[in-house]
């Protein structure tokens, strides 16, 4: 069986985005190693699964680097992966999705479980909201957290509206030139 990874750029203290009011350059740290791991990791997945917000957010920006001489060979290469790369989006606002996207109105955990049954490579989930309705459920079993070097004090959490304790393990762990860490967990159970 497959598994479905959920992974997140995030803070030291936890945050995906910065509060709304923040208007400074982009705390996300990123560089070609970094961006060149994300390129890697997409050999072993096969669609990605978003919230309507992630979604949207990336379907503005990769589209575009992908064909833009101006982006780097790295960032329009994984601009390229994105664009084909099948997408499930779960959303009950949106009426299409492109860039090979299929939209899920209903039943975000019935969806993955059975996305999750079918044989192929694992399935990476993006979304806090998204990720916090299916957690309690059991359905994702590796969380990879891509600690940067940076603290916010507010914004949106990585893992809103999770009320249990997850105990998990540390099964990995990888760093990068940029400041980031790599934290990969799992479920203890598993």
């Amino acid at each position: 069986m497959r598994k479905v990874i959920y992974s997140h750029m995030v803070s030291l203290d936890g945050f995906i985005e910065a509060d709304e009011s923040y208007t400074g350059p982009n705390w996300a740290v990123s560089d070609e190693e970094l961006s060149r791991h994300f390129v890697d990791h997409e050999s072993t997945i096969d669609a990605h699964l978003y919230g309507r917000r992630i979604y949207e957010e990336l379907a503005t920006w990769w589209p575009r680097a992908a064909n833009d001489p101006s982006t780097p060979t790295y960032l329009a290469e994984y601009g390229r992966i994105w664009v084909n790369k099948p997408k499930i989006v779960f959303s009950r606002t949106l009426d299409h999705g492109e860039w090979n996207a299929r939209l899920v109105k209903e039943n975000a955990a019935e969806e993955i479980a059975q996305l999750k049954a079918q044989p192929g490579k694992d399935l990476a989930l993006y979304g806090s909201l998204l990720a916090s309705t299916v957690i309690p459920l059991g359905v994702i079993d590796e969380y990879w957290l891509y600690v940067n070097p940076a603290v916010l004090g507010r914004g949106k959490p990585m893992f809103p509206n999770v009320n249990d304790i997850l105990r998990l393990q540390l099964v990995a762990s990888q760093t990068f030139k940029c400041g980031v860490i790599l934290l990969r967990y799992s479920n203890r159970d598993e």
